[in-house]
C-alpha cells in the first residue's frame, strides 16, 4: 500500500452536503481532516436552521450555502464550483467511517479507477434498518438487471470520484435519487468502478434521519423508470409495444372469428379499438428505434466530455 505522501500531489476535495446536522458536523469534519489533512473540506449548507454552518466553520471547513433544497441540488452546485483531482462525497450525519477514506483512495489510485464506493457494513439494526437494506438490495438488483451488475450497495452516500467522472456527470436530479444517477452514469459509460466495504454507524443522538423510506423509495423507483426511458428507450418502448399489441390481438380475435363465419363485423367499435391499439403499438416501437439512436449519441457525447478532462496527474 502506498503512503499518504504519494497523494500530496493530488488536490482532494471532501464534499459534505448538509441539512440540520449541527449535532454531528463538527465530528465529521474533524475526523476526516485527521485522516486526510491534505484535503480541502467543503460543507454546503442547504437551509439549515440549527447552526450547522457555524459548527462546520468552527471545525475548519469552508462553508457555502445552497438555497435550493435537495441533496441533488447541493451536489450539482458542488460539482460545478469545486475544482480538484479527487472528490470524496460523504454525508454529514456521522454514519460513514472516516478511517476508511485512505483505503478508498488507495484502491482508486492502485487500480486506476473512476469511482470507488463505500459499501456499508453494520451490525447495528438502528444504523441500517432491515427495511432499508431490503429496499437497497431490491433497487440495486433492478439496476443490475437493466444496466449491469457492478454494485452491491448502489445507494451508498460514501463515494470517491475522479475529476473526469465528476465533470462529465450531467446532474439533473434534486433529492436522494442522486446515488442512482451516479451509479447508472458509471454503468452506461462503462467506467472503472469498485466497492470497498466500510463500517456504517448509527446517527448521533439528536440527529434525525432525513430519509423517508416509502416516499424516497418510490422516488428512486420512478427515477429508475425515467432512466430506462432515457438511456434504454428501445427496451422501454418495446415493452409498451408488446402490451398494446397483445391487447389489440386479444380484442381482434373474436371479431376476426365472427367475420370468418358470417362475413359481418357487428362489433365495429371493438374492431376500431383493436386497430387503433395496433397502430399505437407500432408507433411506440418506431419511437423506441429512433430514440435509441438519440440515446447512443448522448452516451457518445458524455464519453467525449469524460475524455476531454485530464487524467490524474502523475507523482513524477
Amino acid at each position: 500500500m502506498s503512503s499518504p505522501e504519494a497523494w500530496r500531489h493530488l488536490q482532494i476535495a471532501l464534499l459534505i452536503p448538509c441539512l440540520d446536522e449541527a449535532a454531528s458536523i463538527r465530528e465529521v469534519v474533524r475526523d476526516f481532516r485527521a485522516v486526510l489533512p491534505e484535503a480541502e473540506v467543503y460543507v454546503y449548507d442547504n437551509g439549515s436552521t440549527d447552526g450547522t454552518a457555524a459548527a462546520a466553520a468552527e471545525a475548519g471547513a469552508l462553508v457555502r450555502h445552497e438555497p435550493m433544497l435537495g441533496k441533488g441540488q447541493v451536489v450539482s452546485r458542488m460539482f460545478t464550483e469545486i475544482e480538484a483531482d479527487l472528490y470524496l462525497l460523504v454525508d454529514g450525519d456521522g454514519t460513514y467511517d472516516a478511517a476508511s477514506a485512505p483505503r478508498l483512495i488507495e484502491r482508486l489510485l492502485t487500480e486506476h479507477l473512476d469511482m470507488v464506493c463505500g459499501a456499508r457494513l453494520s451490525a447495528a439494526e438502528e444504523a441500517y434498518r432491515p427495511g432499508h437494506q431490503f429496499g437497497n438490495r431490491l433497487l440495486t438488483g433492478m439496476v443490475a438487471l437493466l444496466f449491469g451488475d457492478r454494485f452491491k450497495d448502489m445507494l451508498t452516500g460514501y463515494r470517491l470520484m475522479t475529476r473526469r467522472f465528476v465533470k462529465s456527470f450531467p446532474l439533473f436530479c434534486t433529492g436522494f435519487e442522486l446515488e442512482t444517477h451516479l451509479s447508472v452514469h458509471a454503468l452506461q459509460l462503462r467506467l472503472r468502478v469498485a466497492e470497498v466495504e466500510t463500517p456504517y454507524a448509527a446517527r448521533l443522538q439528536g440527529s434525525p434521519s432525513k430519509l423517508r423510506t416509502w416516499s424516497d423509495g418510490l422516488l428512486i423507483l420512478r427515477t429508475i423508470g425515467s432512466l430506462v426511458k432515457e438511456e434504454r428507450p428501445l427496451m422501454f418502448f418495446s415493452i409498451l409495444f408488446a402490451v398494446l399489441a397483445t391487447g389489440s390481438i386479444l380484442l381482434a380475435i373474436p371479431v376476426v372469428i365472427e367475420f370468418l363465419h358470417t362475413g359481418l363485423v357487428p362489433r365495429f367499435p371493438t374492431a376500431i379499438l383493436a386497430t387503433g391499439m395496433m397502430l399505437l403499438a407500432f408507433l411506440m416501437l418506431t419511437s423506441g428505434l429512433i430514440l435509441d439512436s438519440v440515446a447512443q449519441g448522448r452516451r457518445e457525447l458524455k464519453r467525449l466530455h469524460y475524455l476531454a478532462q485530464p487524467p490524474l496527474p502523475s507523482a513524477d
